[in-house]
């Protein structure tokens, strides 16, 4: 294993801290995952297309579906926590367990939230320092029942602060009063742990960082450099529409949000970590600040824009100089290694490399795997070529078949099937035979074959879909419109 300087990685956070990060090796831990993501996601696929995408979400959105599998972790969640070996004792993994378990019939989607949640949780309290500290940002929606769980894990004796981030703007409602703030619940894993006091000096507009100590005890409060800033923030205004730092993300939290967080809880040269790094706010102000980082995101589309324009425009950082990315496949072992360890986003990562949305079904074993939008003349909806992806040593005839079918019973205008391994000259033959069956299709005046095929190995030396311009992705992976200015 070994802890990795720098680092941002394409995957399921989960995965990524019980294979890659050791335990105790953090310093401070800040995370903003989102309840509500299929809004928010929804939005970014607007912005990429310039048309609404109803069925398409990032991956992330699709932990919230209460699925088998899902259901199946909340069925071991209790001997989970138990065996975690992080002191939780069982009553208190009993009292989670039976919250969850009897929300699936109230609430399923908020239950699969928690349970998603509490996995990670676990895993955060074993690799934070015991001088370290958590910040868990949520809104109103669910921070009740996170605080109730984060009680159980790291301790409620550790819990610190409630933080009320207040802001303006946005609509006002009729019937309800308008919501205009977020919760941040903070957290430490002793009570001995790092922190600074900030304060608001009286007579300058400027904000000055106060007397260092390792906390164990009451604090020594020199008001004659200024007031404490206390756990109800209105100084900070939201990432707008004109705001420089804007990278598209509804849910995008501003720097100095992150810069007051970091420098409260972290010393120079600390390690910082965000498991749910979105567009990377938490890694541009830990560098600034000069302290080390690593993040995680489950969409391959965010950890390509999070390199192009945080790490390289922004901050001038060179990749495998200044910081390195690890988890996209750049050759056929990767992929296949992505694949073993995790089926789903290698399904992903296929989608997203030959320019095409993730469906928000999450299935690694079947069905539409993605879209990849285009243009016809003269007419105003976006077309669509469907895609499946399979990723097994031996893939039947069959599945081809399946996917003709679904073409036909589909709006789409094509469909496209991704294998990992190359099918041999007699299996490709017969491969073929389908797709030449089921025709072409003019588009723009030109022909295209309705039903094709790529391998892994194709699409690494750069083939992809013969099909119009496609409509959302660039070279890069991501919209130049939402590029701004550095």
């Amino acid at each position: 294993m070994g802890l990795r300087v720098n680092t941002l990685y394409y995957g399921d956070c989960l995965t990524i801290m019980q294979q890659e990060m050791d335990e105790e090796s953090i310093d401070l831990i800040y995370l903003d995952p989102p309840f509500n993501s299929n809004r928010n996601y929804h939005t970014i696929y607007k912005d990429h297309t310039g048309n609404p995408l109803p069925e398409q979400v990032e991956a992330f959105c699709d932990q919230w579906l209460l699925d088998g599998a899902r259901k199946a972790a909340i069925k071991e969640l209790q001997q989970t926590m138990i065996e975690a070996r992080v002191g939780i004792d069982h009553h208190s993994a009993e009292l989670v367990h039976h919250l969850i378990d009897r929300l699936q019939w109230t609430q399923p989607k908020l239950a699969a939230y928690l349970s998603y949640m509490t996995e990670r949780l676990i895993w955060m309290k074993k690799i934070l320092k015991p001088t370290g500290s958590i910040y868990l940002h949520c809104d109103p929606t669910a921070s009740h029942y996170i605080k109730a769980v984060m009680d159980v894990i790291f301790g409620h004796q550790n819990f610190r602060n409630e933080i009320v981030w207040c802001y303006s703007g946005g609509g006002i409602p009729r019937k309800d009063f308008p919501r205009k703030h977020d919760t941040i619940l903070r957290y430490t894993n002793s009570r001995a742990y790092t922190f600074y006091v900030e304060r608001k000096p009286y007579k300058e507009n400027t904000q000055q960082v106060g007397k260092h100590s390792t906390y164990s005890g009451g604090a020594n409060i020199d008001l004659e450099r200024g007031t404490p800033v206390t756990d109800w923030w209105t100084d900070i205004k939201t990432v707008t529409g004109w705001n420089p730092e804007r990278l598209g993300y509804p849910t995008q939290k501003p720097l100095k949000l992150l810069d007051r967080i970091i420098k409260a809880s972290s010393n120079e040269g600390d390690m910082i970590f965000d498991p749910f790094c979105g567009c990377a706010t938490t890694l541009e102000a830990a560098h600034k600040l000069g302290r080390n980082w690593i993040g995680i995101d489950i969409a391959i589309h965010a950890i390509k824009r999070v390199a192009k324009v945080r790490l390289r425009e922004r901050l001038g950082l060179v990749e495998n100089q200044h910081f390195i990315i690890k988890g996209i496949p750049y050759n056929y072992e990767g992929a296949h290694d992505l694949w073993r360890r995790d089926p789903y986003q290698f399904q992903q990562w296929c989608v997203e490399e030959v320019n095409g949305f993730v469906t928000n079904k999450r299935s690694a074993d079947g069905g539409i795997d993605g879209r990849i939008y285009f243009e016809m003349n003269n007419v105003k909806k976006l077309q669509n070529m469907i895609l499946e992806v399979k990723g097994g040593a031996s893939v039947p005839v069959a599945h081809l078949r399946a996917l003709i079918g679904a073409l036909e019973i589909s709006d789409a205008k094509m469909a496209g099937l991704i294998v990992m391994e190359d099918l041999g000259s007699r299996k490709r033959r017969n491969f073929q035979n389908e797709m030449d069956a089921a025709g072409a299709i003019e588009i723009n005046g030109d022909s295209y074959p309705r039903v094709q095929m790529l391998t892994v190995a194709e699409i690494l030396n750069g083939a992809r879909f013969k099909m119009p311009n496609v409509r959302g992705r660039t070279d890069s992976g991501y919209s130049q419109v939402l590029l701004p200015e550095a």
